[in-house]
């Protein structure tokens, strides 16, 4: 029974309660003055950034990309001359990027794989040189290691014409890394169809292979019929496109350098080496911990009924491991990408490099820290999002 007189309008309660004094209502009340104050300031730097750019004549559009760079590049993954615009040599600064950071990410992965392994062996030499180098490696900072390997290792080679020769043939001097390379040739591109399709094709095969073994209990063996898949596939292809998809090329010492094969310049040699002996560090101690947070039970029970202690690890130990590797495994990654921007410390043309030349060109430098920062952030996010609807797949599901 309400007092008289004391009773409120039905729009200023909920459930009895008055407006002021309900809970949820003051959240939604909070957030809203948060958000207000949170992009009140957000136009006040904006309008502050602006009007200081123009009263400084400092342009923030993005028209300037279209203007001819008017400097060289020395690596370029696609065709680049000085003609093309402030745009394409940025894209050719990314992808840079791009190509030291998948195959910086590949090789730290395996280096730090073998790492954790070497770590927990039982060997006393192996345990301890595992642990050598991770303890040394994690503790210099990345941009000294980056001086080591450039001017302390390839620097110090010798010149071209007395480069170290090795088997393969494989040659090392003050000019890079050159070995033999395949060069495509008129019927690759019929060929790649064959490998993309053995790709997709072994990776379904696997996964509904590996849904029967589990749901029926019976071998339904799909690693190897995706190896099978793999490989038959492509080498069917092969031979039904004609003539070869792929030709070898054979480095040959010209007047001045190389010709022919696969080639590495220094600075990409050393950004690579950096990234991945530093990374595959940090991996490694990430993997062992996943490792070691299996419990005993689950490997004795692997060994009770027969398999084989690579059996066990394949079967039994990484899968379990997976679910704790994966999240601190994704800011390893991250870390790597990012890291690549030191490339600059010795001269490797990537994203970074290119932005801070065009700086220098055009004078624009918020526009460019704005795309450069902007890509990092792209990239960031997309390995990311790959790597997290990988680990949704590895966790355990309670039932």
């Amino acid at each position: 029974m309400t007092t008289p007189g004391t009773s409120l309008p039905g729009f200023l309660t909920r459930k009895g309660v008055p407006l002021w004094r309900d809970v949820e209502v003051l959240k939604w009340v909070a957030q809203v003055i948060s958000a207000a104050f949170v992009f009140g300031f957000i136009y006040f730097f904006i309008s502050n950034v602006l009007e200081a750019a123009s009263a400084r004549g400092l342009g923030l559009g993005f028209k300037f990309l279209s203007g001819a760079a008017g400097f060289p590049i020395a690596e370029s993954v696609i065709p680049y001359d000085p003609s093309r615009s402030f745009g394409y040599a940025l894209w050719v600064g990314f992808l840079n990027t791009i190509k030291v950071s998948l195959v910086g990410i590949f090789l730290a992965t395996i280096l730090g794989f073998f790492a954790a392994l070497a770590r927990l062996s039982t060997n006393w030499l192996v345990r301890n040189i595992a642990g050598l180098y991770i303890n040394i490696i994690r503790n210099i900072p990345l941009l000294v290691q980056l001086f080591i390997w450039y001017f302390a290792f390839f620097q110090k080679l010798p010149p071209v014409k007395e480069s170290l020769a090795m088997p393969g043939p494989i040659y090392l001097s003050q000019r890079g890394l050159f070995m033999i390379g395949l060069l495509p040739r008129s019927s690759f591109p019929q060929w790649a169809m064959f490998l993309i399709a053995g790709i997709v094709l072994s990776a379904l095969a696997y996964n509904l292979l590996t849904r029967y073994q589990v749901k029926t209990g019976r071998p339904a063996y799909p690693f190897v019929v995706g190896s099978v898949i793999l490989v038959g596939l492509p080498l069917l292809g092969w031979f039904l496109v004609g003539s070869p998809p792929l030709e070898k090329s054979v480095p040959v010492l010209g007047r001045f350098n190389f010709t022919g094969g696969l080639s590495l310049t220094p600075e990409f040699a050393a950004l690579l080496l950096g990234l991945v002996v530093y990374t595959g560090a940090f991996i490694a101690e990430v993997i062992r911990g996943g490792i070691l947070s299996v419990s005993k039970g689950q490997i004795e029970a692997a060994r009770a009924v027969g398999l084989n202690p690579t059996l066990t690890l394949r079967l039994v130990v990484l899968p379990l491991a997976l679910r704790v590797i994966i999240p601190p495994l994704i800011s390893q990654y991250l870390n790597l990408t990012k890291n690549s921007s030191l490339a600059i410390a010795i001269g490797f043309v990537d994203l970074f490099f290119v932005g801070r030349t065009i700086i220098n060109q055009a004078g624009q430098a918020v526009p460019v820290f704005v795309l450069v920062m902007a890509t990092y952030l792209t990239l960031s996010l997309i390995t990311s999002a790959i790597m997290n609807v990988y680990n949704r797949r590895v966790q355990l599901v309670e039932r």
